[in-house]
Protein backbone atom coordinates (compact mmCIF):
# COMPACT_ATOMS: atom_id res chain seq x y z
CA UNK A 1 0.00 0.00 0.00
CA UNK A 2 1.34 3.41 -0.93
CA UNK A 3 1.69 6.38 1.37
CA UNK A 4 -1.56 7.95 0.19
CA UNK A 5 -3.44 4.69 0.76
CA UNK A 6 -1.93 4.34 4.23
CA UNK A 7 -2.88 7.93 5.06
CA UNK A 8 -6.46 7.34 3.90
CA UNK A 9 -6.67 4.15 5.95
CA UNK A 10 -5.33 5.99 9.01
CA UNK A 11 -7.88 8.80 8.54
CA UNK A 12 -10.68 6.23 8.42
CA UNK A 13 -9.39 4.55 11.60
CA UNK A 14 -8.93 7.91 13.38
CA UNK A 15 -12.48 8.95 12.52
CA UNK A 16 -13.88 5.59 13.57
CA UNK A 17 -12.04 5.63 16.88
CA UNK A 18 -13.28 9.14 17.62
CA UNK A 19 -16.87 8.28 16.76
CA UNK A 20 -16.92 4.93 18.54
CA UNK A 21 -15.46 6.36 21.73
CA UNK A 22 -18.00 9.14 21.88
CA UNK A 23 -21.10 7.48 20.39
CA UNK A 24 -20.50 3.73 20.65
CA UNK A 25 -20.97 1.00 18.09
CA UNK A 26 -24.63 1.67 17.38
CA UNK A 27 -24.13 5.45 17.30
CA UNK A 28 -21.40 5.19 14.65
CA UNK A 29 -22.47 4.92 11.04
CA UNK A 30 -20.33 4.46 7.97
CA UNK A 31 -21.64 7.72 6.49
CA UNK A 32 -20.39 9.51 9.61
CA UNK A 33 -16.99 7.85 9.30
CA UNK A 34 -16.73 8.97 5.69
CA UNK A 35 -17.80 12.52 6.55
CA UNK A 36 -15.42 12.87 9.51
CA UNK A 37 -12.48 11.26 7.71
CA UNK A 38 -12.99 13.05 4.40
CA UNK A 39 -12.19 9.76 2.66
CA UNK A 40 -14.04 8.63 -0.43
CA UNK A 41 -16.67 5.92 0.13
CA UNK A 42 -14.80 3.51 -2.13
CA UNK A 43 -11.72 3.79 0.08
CA UNK A 44 -13.66 2.58 3.07
CA UNK A 45 -14.68 -0.61 1.28
CA UNK A 46 -11.24 -1.03 -0.28
CA UNK A 47 -9.43 -0.86 3.05
CA UNK A 48 -12.16 -2.57 5.08
CA UNK A 49 -13.96 -5.09 2.87
CA UNK A 50 -15.51 -6.61 6.01
CA UNK A 51 -17.48 -3.39 6.51
CA UNK A 52 -18.36 -1.74 9.80
CA UNK A 53 -17.33 -4.62 12.06
CA UNK A 54 -13.88 -4.89 10.51
CA UNK A 55 -13.41 -1.11 10.67
CA UNK A 56 -14.50 -0.91 14.31
CA UNK A 57 -12.51 -4.00 15.27
CA UNK A 58 -9.32 -2.57 13.79
CA UNK A 59 -9.92 0.81 15.42
CA UNK A 60 -10.35 -0.90 18.81
CA UNK A 61 -7.12 -2.87 18.34
CA UNK A 62 -5.34 0.34 17.41
CA UNK A 63 -6.73 2.21 20.43
CA UNK A 64 -5.77 -0.78 22.56
CA UNK A 65 -2.18 -0.54 21.35
CA UNK A 66 -2.14 3.16 22.22
CA UNK A 67 -3.21 2.45 25.80
CA UNK A 68 -0.75 -0.47 25.83
CA UNK A 69 2.01 1.97 24.88
CA UNK A 70 0.95 4.16 27.80
CA UNK A 71 1.17 1.15 30.11
CA UNK A 72 4.71 0.47 28.88
CA UNK A 73 5.73 4.12 29.32
CA UNK A 74 4.32 4.17 32.87
CA UNK A 75 6.07 0.89 33.69
CA UNK A 76 9.38 2.36 32.56
CA UNK A 77 9.09 5.53 34.62
CA UNK A 78 7.34 4.35 37.80
CA UNK A 79 9.44 2.91 40.61
CA UNK A 80 6.58 1.02 42.27
CA UNK A 81 3.45 -0.80 41.10
CA UNK A 82 1.24 1.71 42.93
CA UNK A 83 2.94 4.67 41.21
CA UNK A 84 2.61 2.82 37.91
CA UNK A 85 -1.18 2.55 38.31
CA UNK A 86 -1.49 6.10 39.64
CA UNK A 87 0.38 7.37 36.58
CA UNK A 88 -1.98 5.43 34.35
CA UNK A 89 -5.00 6.86 36.13
CA UNK A 90 -3.61 10.40 35.76
CA UNK A 91 -3.02 9.84 32.04
CA UNK A 92 -6.51 8.42 31.50
CA UNK A 93 -8.03 11.21 33.60
CA UNK A 94 -6.22 13.83 31.49
CA UNK A 95 -7.46 12.16 28.32
CA UNK A 96 -11.02 12.06 29.66
CA UNK A 97 -11.07 15.67 30.86
CA UNK A 98 -9.44 16.99 27.67
CA UNK A 99 -12.17 15.31 25.62
CA UNK A 100 -14.91 17.05 27.57
CA UNK A 101 -15.67 13.79 29.44
CA UNK A 102 -16.50 12.02 26.18
CA UNK A 103 -13.58 9.58 25.94
CA UNK A 104 -13.27 7.04 28.70
CA UNK A 105 -12.05 3.61 27.80
CA UNK A 106 -11.72 3.08 24.03
CA UNK A 107 -13.00 -0.50 24.39
CA UNK A 108 -15.68 -0.45 27.09
CA UNK A 109 -18.59 1.00 25.13
CA UNK A 110 -18.22 -1.44 22.26
CA UNK A 111 -17.72 -4.34 24.69
CA UNK A 112 -20.91 -3.45 26.54
CA UNK A 113 -22.92 -2.97 23.35
CA UNK A 114 -21.76 -5.98 21.36
CA UNK A 115 -20.22 -8.71 23.56
CA UNK A 116 -23.41 -10.75 23.76
CA UNK A 117 -24.37 -10.49 20.09
CA UNK A 118 -21.25 -10.01 17.97
CA UNK A 119 -18.60 -12.70 18.39
CA UNK A 120 -15.88 -11.07 16.24
CA UNK A 121 -16.06 -7.76 18.13
CA UNK A 122 -16.33 -9.55 21.48
CA UNK A 123 -13.10 -11.36 20.60
CA UNK A 124 -11.35 -8.09 19.72
CA UNK A 125 -12.46 -6.49 22.99
CA UNK A 126 -11.35 -9.56 24.93
CA UNK A 127 -7.99 -9.55 23.14
CA UNK A 128 -7.34 -5.90 24.00
CA UNK A 129 -8.36 -6.33 27.64
CA UNK A 130 -6.14 -9.43 27.87
CA UNK A 131 -3.16 -7.43 26.57
CA UNK A 132 -3.71 -4.74 29.20
CA UNK A 133 -4.11 -7.37 31.89
CA UNK A 134 -0.82 -8.96 30.77
CA UNK A 135 0.94 -5.58 31.02
CA UNK A 136 -0.41 -5.09 34.53
CA UNK A 137 0.53 -8.64 35.49
CA UNK A 138 4.08 -8.08 34.24
CA UNK A 139 4.40 -4.99 36.44
CA UNK A 140 3.04 -6.92 39.42
CA UNK A 141 5.09 -10.07 38.70
CA UNK A 142 6.94 -9.92 42.03
CA UNK A 143 3.68 -10.64 43.82
CA UNK A 144 2.33 -14.17 44.28
CA UNK A 145 -1.17 -12.88 43.54
CA UNK A 146 -0.18 -11.00 40.34
CA UNK A 147 -2.86 -12.69 38.22
CA UNK A 148 -5.69 -11.76 40.57
CA UNK A 149 -4.30 -8.28 41.20
CA UNK A 150 -4.00 -7.53 37.47
CA UNK A 151 -7.69 -8.32 36.94
CA UNK A 152 -8.66 -6.39 40.07
CA UNK A 153 -6.68 -3.30 39.08
CA UNK A 154 -8.05 -3.38 35.53
CA UNK A 155 -11.61 -3.68 36.85
CA UNK A 156 -11.03 -0.79 39.28
CA UNK A 157 -9.58 1.40 36.51
CA UNK A 158 -12.47 0.58 34.16
CA UNK A 159 -15.04 1.31 36.83
CA UNK A 160 -13.34 4.54 37.82
CA UNK A 161 -13.33 5.70 34.19
CA UNK A 162 -17.03 4.98 33.88
CA UNK A 163 -17.84 6.86 37.09
CA UNK A 164 -15.54 9.76 36.19
CA UNK A 165 -17.26 10.08 32.84
CA UNK A 166 -20.74 9.88 34.39
CA UNK A 167 -19.90 12.43 37.09
CA UNK A 168 -17.65 14.56 34.85
CA UNK A 169 -15.13 14.53 37.64
CA UNK A 170 -11.68 13.11 38.35
CA UNK A 171 -12.78 12.28 41.88
CA UNK A 172 -13.55 8.57 41.17
CA UNK A 173 -10.12 8.16 39.56
CA UNK A 174 -8.41 9.76 42.54
CA UNK A 175 -10.35 7.66 45.04
CA UNK A 176 -9.61 4.45 43.17
CA UNK A 177 -5.96 5.48 42.95
CA UNK A 178 -5.80 5.78 46.73
CA UNK A 179 -7.40 2.36 47.19
CA UNK A 180 -5.07 0.77 44.65
CA UNK A 181 -2.10 2.23 46.54
CA UNK A 182 -3.43 0.61 49.73
CA UNK A 183 -3.95 -2.67 47.90
CA UNK A 184 -0.49 -2.70 46.33
CA UNK A 185 1.63 -1.30 49.18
Amino acid sequence: MGQKGAETRDRLLDATQELVETAGYFGTGLNQVIAVSGAPRGSLYFHFPGGKDQLIGESIRRAGRTIGDTLEEQAGTSPSPAEFVEGLLRHLGDRLAESGWRKGCPVATVALETAAVNDPLQEVCSEVYASWEAALRARLASRADADDLAVTVLALVEGALLLARAHRSRDPLERVGRQIRTLLD
